[in-house]
């Protein structure tokens, strides 16, 4: 299991099973239907789990692939995906083609089937943005169910694949909407800085630029999995209310905020960094150097020391802010 968990997390499973078409997938879940008393567990490239231990049953793995347009008119496509698909090699594919509204997205770690259950998202754009709908295959008799965009219950880091209907389906593919037109999602404040500091104006990009810029802004931050092990961001910025942003600010009017519906985010990696963690350890656990929203392993660390270590670092903000900061990260 070394190379499907991005935390280098030296553990195994009782079984890896890898489809390739959706007939090999009915025919893993209808083993599974059989072998009533094995667990298991559909993943992507692993680069949002956290393995505590062994898995004792069966792990999934998608290698469905295939990029299909189904439907183009002068201004928007709309693509079908694999879930098996990189999700950075489809940004840079479309970004090729001239499909446009991903590139903000560029560099995230994973596949498209995940995408589709966490709703990934970074600067200013979320995977729910140009989601249309998303295939699935019921674990519970193999029927086919395609949810419609509305019926995933899209939100911050949420989905009902997430809730409600967890371990319910296997998303096989999504569908997505894409623009002919370049127009491009400068307001995110990372990009607005990093073009001031490249002396660039919002006319000089385009969207391989608008994507080369993100790679190197995420690699300025993040560290690549192959040279110390991290899941990307480990904790979910928190939402909090108007009333209580304002009186932190208050204290903290250094703090960085952002207006969302729900309330107020505030970045969970300033949160941390204020509690003095970045670049500190737990034995072979430790927070990021250059981003303290990211837990690594170090050399030899097991899950349950990053577990040790996201507590203490939850524990340490919510008592100096208040805020109790959760885990984008699933423990298994």
């Amino acid at each position: 299991m070394l190379a499907h968990n991005t935390f280098g997390l030296d553990v195994s499973c009782h079984k890896f099973v890898e489809y390739s078409s959706l007939e090999e997938l009915d025919e893993a879940l209808a083993q599974l239907r059989r072998d009533s008393e094995e667990s298991y567990l559909h993943i992507g490239e692993g680069s949002n789990l956290l393995f505590t231990e062994n898995y004792r049953g069966t792990i999934l793995h998608s290698a469905l692939k295939g990029k299909e347009v189904i439907d183009e008119d002068d201004e928007k496509v709309l693509l079908k995906v694999g879930a098996g698909e990189n999700w950075d090699e489809l940004v840079a594919w479309c970004v090729e083609h001239g499909y446009y509204g991903l590139e903000n997205l560029s560099y995230i770690p994973g596949e498209v089937g995940a995408a589709a259950v966490q709703n990934i998202g970074a600067y200013g754009a979320e995977f729910a943005d140009h989601a249309v709908a998303v295939e699935t295959m019921a674990v519970a008799d193999g029927a086919v169910k395609v949810f419609e965009k509305d019926e995933c219950d899209y939100a911050y880091r949420h989905s009902i694949f997430k809730t409600t209907q967890r371990g319910r389906f296997v998303v096989t593919h999504v569908i997505l909407s894409l623009s002919k037109k370049f127009v491009p999602d400068l307001t995110y404040g990372a990009i607005s800085r990093e073009l001031e500091a490249r002396g660039m104006k919002p006319s000089d990009v385009d969207a391989q630029a608008l994507r080369d810029l993100i790679i190197d802004v995420r690699k300025s931050k993040l560290p690549e999995p192959c040279e110390i092990g991290s899941a990307g961001s480990f904790f979910m910025n928190p939402v909090v209310c108007k009333e209580f942003a304002a009186d932190l600010l208050l204290k903290y009017p250094q703090m960085p905020h952002y207006v969302m519906d729900g309330g107020i985010k505030v970045p969970a990696g300033w949160l941390i960094e204020q509690c003095g963690w970045k670049g500190k350890s737990l034995g072979n656990a430790g927070v990021y150097s250059k981003q303290a929203l990211v837990l690594v392993n170090l050399g030899g660390a097991t899950g349950e020391d990053i577990v040790r270590l996201s507590q203490a670092v939850q524990q340490d903000v919510l008592k100096k802010f208040g805020i109790q900061i959760s885990p984008e990260v699933n423990f298994i």
